[in-house]
């Protein structure tokens, strides 16, 4: 049987290997450059204080490849669900030939064991390789980038670390389970893309954010969690405060919502209102505003209430994460099972 697997899968894992070791070397090429980038523009912006500049410029620099990068990976296990997990049983049930190769010495378990494990631990492995090295290769640019792709970040995080191993194996077994019930390869791969989706965009959204109690905390208002100040007409003049999805002295953090608080402890949103004089004092259009109007609204008693996962948990959820989807594996891994011996004919 490991030999047969072999025969029928060398193909398309040959063109895997293929693309693994060319996307190995580029990375490998351009990855100590990029780091060595990275410190010697650390070492001068703290010099003089330019580090958010240089950051800017650096993340702007290499957002085209960060961005390719990161969706490679995330659609790594899609690919393997799709071409290598849905087809499996479906080929032999299309072809008929399944009437023949599981009527032999060779029982259905075991064939589909065999199946299985060859298959899905390359999935898992070629997922597995790849993230680790895109997560070593961006770590420069993980430090770098703004909020909305920092490490913790919904889009970034099922691109780094151990987690793509847990979805490769999940969508593969998905799409092995699906074939078997659907019985035909195109709508069975068109079910393992939109199960899987729907996972992907649920885990962040709903189970993600509370694998571990989220931290709530208030804050002054700085630079670091201010976006921008302006006077609202249309509000009896107050002063409007855009906050940014940052806490400070905690960077990286993955923000779950950010709020401004009067000093009652009232919730205003995330684009507040503060009620404080603009015909005159530090936030008068005639003062200029800027960290002057920020002082006065701090001395008066408004924070930046915010809930947020701190990026010291990135290994914990990389680590819970990969767990449950290697649970859901098991599941469905028993499951097509049962079903190969029981119900499918």
């Amino acid at each position: 049987m490991i030999w047969l697997t072999w025969r029928q899968f060398r193909g398309s894992a040959a063109m895997m290997a293929a693309l693994l070791v060319i996307l190995a070397t580029a990375l490998a090429l351009t990855g100590p450059g990029l780091a060595s980038d990275y410190s010697a523009g650390i070492a001068a912006c703290t010099q003089d204080n330019t580090c958010d500049r240089f950051y800017d410029h650096f993340f702007g620099e290499h957002e085209t490849s960060f961005t390719a990068l990161t969706l490679v990976v995330l659609l790594l296990p899609a690919l393997a669900g799709l071409f290598w997990g849905a087809p499996l049983i479906t080929r032999e049930l299309e072809a008929g030939t399944h009437l023949m190769v599981w009527n032999q010495s060779i029982t259905r378990g075991r064939w589909l064991a065999v199946k299985l494990g060859l298959m899905g631990l390359t999935a898992v492995a070629v997922a597995g390789l790849c993230g680790l090295m895109v997560t070593w290769w961006s770590d420069p640019l993980d430090k770098s980038a703004a909020e909305n792709l920092a490490l913790m970040a919904p889009l970034v995080f099922g691109a780094r670390g151990i987690a793509p191993m847990g979805y490769a194996a999940f969508t593969f077994v998905l799409g092995v389970t699906l074939g078997m019930l659907v019985r035909r390869t195109l709508p069975a791969m068109a079910l393992t893309l939109a199960v899987f989706a729907a996972f992907q965009l649920a885990m962040p959204l709903l189970v993600r954010p509370h694998l571990m109690p989220p931290i709530t905390s208030t804050f002054e208002l700085g630079k670091t969690n201010v976006d921008g100040i302006g006077i609202n007409r249309d509000r009896g003049g107050y002063v409007d405060i855009q906050l940014r999805s940052a806490v400070p002295g905690h960077a990286g953090a993955w923000v779950l919502s950010a709020n401004l608080v009067d000093p009652s402890g009232r919730n205003l949103g995330g684009e507040g209102a503060a009620q404080i004089s603009t015909t005159s004092g530090p936030c008068a259009p005639s003062a200029g505003g800027g960290d002057g109007c920020i002082v006065e609204i701090n001395r008066l008693g408004y924070r930046q209430q915010t809930t947020y996962q701190p990026l010291e948990r990135f290994w914990p959820f990389q680590w819970i994460e990969t767990g449950i989807y290697a649970l859901l594996t098991l599941g469905l891994s028993s499951f097509s099972f049962w079903w190969i011996r029981r119900r499918l004919s």
